[in-house]
């Protein structure tokens, strides 16, 4: 997810949510998403809270 601040500066949200309560479990906010972020969130959460049943993903790009 993506906005821009009044200033005109961009940032962007990578959004973890739990599909069944709809819990958002991870927000993390940077002018930029790194890749290595992508990948470690879901790792931190697993050794947080245990592994899920099922992970979707969505690389849904919007203009």
């Amino acid at each position: 997810m993506h906005d821009q601040r009044i200033t005109g500066r961009r940032f962007r949200i990578l959004n973890i949510v739990d599909n069944v309560t709809r819990e958002c479990l991870r927000a993390v906010l940077d002018t930029s998403i790194l890749g290595k972020w992508v990948v470690r969130e879901p790792g931190d959460l697993v050794a947080e809270r245990g592994a899920p049943r099922m992970i979707l993903t969505s690389n849904a790009v919007l203009a």
